[in-house]
């Protein structure tokens, strides 16, 4: 009886210890990450444009180089942590020759978090304040990637002399999230490990998940940068909020109909398991009279053909 006791309380003990433990890790971890987030917003500053678009006291980031009478609009798909980083191997192929802006959405590379809810009419009139308040006038040719694709459609069904053309990215058109079975979403066990700091501590973490560096388009240097974006911006709040609103956003443009503006689609082959992503683009550039390239890469489909794109995307625009 008396081991017993005694093999109990050493259970109770050790469980005791070892939730003291854990809290101790995890709490020592949030606030060093959140001492070096600090950290590395002073040391690597914004390169581009902050302006405030709402009444929230938020900042959105514009990054925008280049001359020319065209300006292209760079819009990053659901989760992209760094966009400035993501698009910078197409859009410096078309800087020579065009003006380009790069817009992160709120919760994305250099701008803040918001509170402001993120459904579509929200997010466009932000983007399109955030562009103005950077000096890029309208009209813009549109990049979408990937979930962005909805915003630029709904762009141009509501402000059409905004919008001069859409090159789209592999970008997402209305009715295809709403007949897929498995509804997009994100794991709370990476929003955890992002949140607590505790993924700064995996091996390889930003190396193996931030495409850009994946594929070897980032120096030394502009990996250094991109690394401290990615551990503040995987998983943030607006990113989760944005998945909550994607059906209701994509069944908004759905009625809308179809817009009256050039549309020239690239689509990946492997963008999704299901052959339902690839043919809806397909029909839905079909019914509009837009024209389209099936190309054999990942999602990311302008890391694949960065140069592929810029030529018939400069073509597609001068025409």
């Amino acid at each position: 009886m008396k081991k017993r006791k005694i093999f109990r309380w050493t259970i109770i003990a050790i469980s005791f210890l070892l939730v003291i433990s854990i809290t101790f890790i995890i709490g020592s971890s949030y606030f060093e990450h959140k001492k070096l987030v600090e950290q590395e917003k002073e040391e690597y500053p914004a390169p581009g444009t902050l302006v405030d678009v709402n009444s929230d006291g938020k900042k959105l980031h514009v990054y925008a180089e280049g001359e020319g009478s065209e300006t292209l609009v760079f819009m990053a798909g659901l989760g992209t942590a760094s966009p400035v980083y993501d698009f910078k191997v197409l859009y410096k192929k078309l800087s020579k020759d065009y003006r380009i802006a790069v817009l992160e959405r709120a919760g994305y590379g250099w701008s803040d978090i918001t509170s402001s809810p993120r459904d579509i009419n929200t997010v466009l009139e932000e983007t399109r304040r955030a562009l103005r308040l950077a000096g890029e006038s309208p009209p813009y040719v549109l990049f979408p990637h990937s979930m962005a694709g909805l915003e630029a459609l709904h762009w141009a069904n509501l402000y059409s002399e905004e919008v001069k053309a859409i090159i789209s990215l592999d970008a997402m058109v209305p009715g295809y999230i709403e007949q897929i079975e498995d509804k997009v979403s994100l794991s709370p066990v990476i929003t955890f490990l992002a949140r607590s700091g505790l993924m700064r501590n995996g091996p390889d973490i930003f190396e193996k998940n931030f495409v850009a560096m994946k594929k070897g388009h980032l120096t030394e240097e502009e990996a250094e940068i991109a690394k401290t974006i990615f551990f503040r911006r995987v998983q943030t709040k607006n990113m989760r909020e944005e998945v909550e609103m994607i059906e209701s956003n994509s069944q908004i443009v759905s009625n809308q109909g179809k817009p009256d503006v050039p549309f020239y689609a690239f689509i990946s082959t492997d963008s999704s398991e299901e052959e339902s992503w690839k043919e809806s683009i397909i029909s839905y550039t079909k019914a509009i009279d837009g024209g389209y390239s099936i190309l054999d890469g990942h999602h990311y489909i302008h890391l694949d053909y960065s140069e592929l794109i810029a030529e018939k995307s400069r073509g597609f625009i001068e025409k």
